[in-house]
């Protein structure tokens, strides 16, 4: 009877890997699918507007993610785990909705516009030192030095990665350096992430998993649809519904955003958190890769000095946290505060 169920278990666990693994190969990818699909919209102007626009490719994923979670979720929306938080709870979930919701993605859709997708993923990894110097400041949480190093090895990595750009259109004068624009906001969506993560690990880690996906998601798509219009204008989402956008977002929806989702929340129930964590470290390669495959953006020596860096940090970080106590690392991820740190400096993930 113990070999059957040792068998058992075994094919039971390979299937929870392969569909981590999936996962990080489409979050991998997003950055740069969506890049080409904005490239595809400038060849098919409505009007004089793209109609597969970066703000109509966020809110419709974000549409087609909210219906995802409603399904695998909807049973933890019930009025008894609802009466149990408490007005400060829906107070920081919705911070945590705007931060990262709505702001977050905003910027980092605008930062895609304006600079290189490679730019976007390494800037992008900011998020992690940056949250680990604020849960040591604010959280008082206790980190060994592997994690230290290699945070401040990231920090470098970035900063190499947006002071050693070449010269081009979208630039401004910083300190005597050139630093774009997109390298800028990215560096603010890499922010916005992180305080999210902060008050999320801080105030409402206790919060059942499904509640924070789906409110966050919710709430973030219908502010991030205002902030655009107010920015941009009344007409910005006029072509949102438009049957040219809607066939290049249902293979968006389907394979970025439901496929990658599934595969991901599937993944995270049969990992431990130190398997995920380690599985996720990987994002921002996957994504230099998809950058050169799809849209064929060559790293730059910039991206070459930072990103090495980059990846160093990544890998100190990680001995770090095979170091940690090994109750923890082998846990599974079944907690919102759990899955907030396994996703800490993965940056844009499709939604």
């Amino acid at each position: 009877m113990t070999r059957p169920r040792k068998r058992h278990h075994l094919i039971y666990k390979i299937p929870g890997q392969t569909y981590l693994w999936l996962a990080i190969l489409i979050f991998g990818a997003s950055s740069a699918v969506t890049r080409k699909l904005t490239e595809i919209g400038t060849q098919h102007f409505i009007s004089g507007r793209n109609p597969i626009s970066l703000c109509n490719v966020l809110f419709v994923g974000n549409l087609c993610a909210l219906i995802i979670l409603i399904l695998i979720y909807w049973r933890q929306w019930n009025k008894t785990v609802l009466m149990q938080l408490s007005k400060k709870d829906w107070f920081s979930l919705t911070a945590v909705a705007i931060l990262s919701g709505a702001i977050a993605p905003g910027l980092i859709f605008q930062a895609l516009a304006l600079t290189k997708v490679n730019n976007v993923i390494l800037v992008g990894r900011l998020e992690l030192p940056l949250t680990l110097a604020l849960s040591i400041w604010l959280l008082r949480e206790r980190v060994n030095l592997w994690e230290i190093v290699g945070a401040i090895a990231a920090f470098f990595g970035v900063t190499l990665t947006i002071i050693l750009q070449p010269p081009g259109e979208a630039m401004m004068n910083m300190g005597g350096f050139s630093v774009g624009i997109g390298e800028l906001l990215a560096v603010a969506g890499a922010v916005a992430s992180s305080a999210a993560t902060i008050i999320s690990k801080g105030e409402i880690s206790h919060v059942p998993l499904g509640i924070y996906s789906i409110f966050r998601t919710a709430l973030g798509t219908v502010i991030f649809f205002f902030l655009a219009l107010i920015l941009y204008g009344s007409d910005h989402f006029m072509d949102a519904f438009s049957p040219f956008l809607w066939r290049w977002m249902l293979l968006y929806g389907g394979l970025i955003v439901v496929l990658g989702q599934s595969f991901w929340i599937k993944g995270l129930r049969a990992s431990t958190v130190s398997a995920a964590s380690l599985a996720s470290s990987f994002v921002p390669i996957v994504g230099i890769l998809a950058a050169y495959l799809i849209l064929g953006d060559a790293p730059t020596f910039a991206q070459y000095i930072g990103g090495s860096l980059i990846l160093v940090g990544i890998f100190l970080s990680q001995v770090g946290i095979r170091r940690q106590n090994s109750r923890i690392a082998l846990s599974k991820v079944n907690s919102n505060q759990a899955k907030q740190e396994i996703e800490t400096g993965m940056g844009f993930k499709g939604i």
